[in-house]
């Protein structure tokens, strides 16, 4: 587990929200109802009235919840929350014992899932290509949730090899690559997380090389006969950057302590 703490400067921890004042300035820059999305998203479990202290994470996990208890957290903004179009609605099990945490230490859980793919500057995708050095060009795929893009000047001769390696080395995991062609990449396109279902939208949108977080069986084999590459760099790894983004810049707005914990995540 590693975290980083951001104060805005000048801030002390008396600055302080109202929770559904908070809701509002994160619909306001996720903008939510503009996606179909797998489950609720804004606040999904009601804690405190007022928050001071923000921790963000990738996923809701027990361990994010007792790390953010730690911290005296007030609220939790994350990418994955606890509720998923399909359960079944009992509260039993992990289940549970997530929500009984929050609820005792009346911490207020914030999540946001395709939105917080899809902003333009803090989201996701944008935070990745930031990382790796990519300019967005373009969008595809459902939604318009995946992007495409180009490298700078300096990455111009890379071959999917070379972006291979930059990932691992930038992620700090291992990437699994079909690399079907040694050609200088040009056209990069992205969409992080479990993505795999956007590969054929990205070989139709010109793309030579498609970078996400996971790979199922078919992606190997449209990429051998597409010669498009195929990099999967993990689905926790490649979302680890949306969340502390957003929850960062709305702390800064209103003076609130913000820390960002990251829960080691091989997938």
């Amino acid at each position: 587990m590693t975290d980083s703490t951001a104060h805005t400067p000048g801030s002390t921890a008396a600055g302080s929200i109202d929770r559904d004042r908070l809701a509002l300035e994160f619909d306001r820059l996720l903008e939510p109802a503009r996606f179909r999305d797998y489950g609720p998203n804004g606040l999904q479990v009601e804690g405190r009235p007022i928050v001071r202290r923000i921790v963000s994470g990738v996923t809701a996990s027990r361990a994010l919840i007792e790390a953010a208890i730690e911290a005296d957290a007030d609220a939790i903004f994350v990418h994955h929350g606890l509720f998923w179009r399909g359960q079944d609605g009992r509260v039993t099990g992990w289940l549970r014992q997530r929500l009984a945490l929050l609820l005792r230490h009346e911490i207020n859980l914030y999540a946001y899932h395709l939105p917080l793919d899809a902003h333009p500057d803090l989201g996701n995708n944008a935070q990745l290509a930031r990382r790796l050095g990519w300019t967005i060009t373009g969008r595809f795929g459902e939604q318009d949730l995946g992007c495409i893009g180009r490298w700078s000047t300096a990455a111009r001769s890379w071959r999917a090899q070379d972006l291979a390696q930059h990932l691992e080395r930038t992620l700090a995991r291992r990437v699994t690559a079909v690399l079907p062609h040694d050609e200088p990449i040009e056209r990069v396109a992205w969409c992080t997380g479990g993505a795999q279902a956007y590969f054929e939208a990205a070989i139709a949108a010109g793309a030579q090389v498609f970078v996400t977080g996971e790979i199922s069986e078919p992606q190997a084999h449209l990429a051998r006969e597409t010669g498009v590459a195929y990099l999967a760099c993990g689905h926790h790894a490649t979302e680890r950057y949306g969340a502390p983004a957003v929850a960062a810049a709305v702390a800064a707005l209103h003076g609130l302590e913000h820390r960002f914990i990251d829960i080691d995540n091989p997938a």
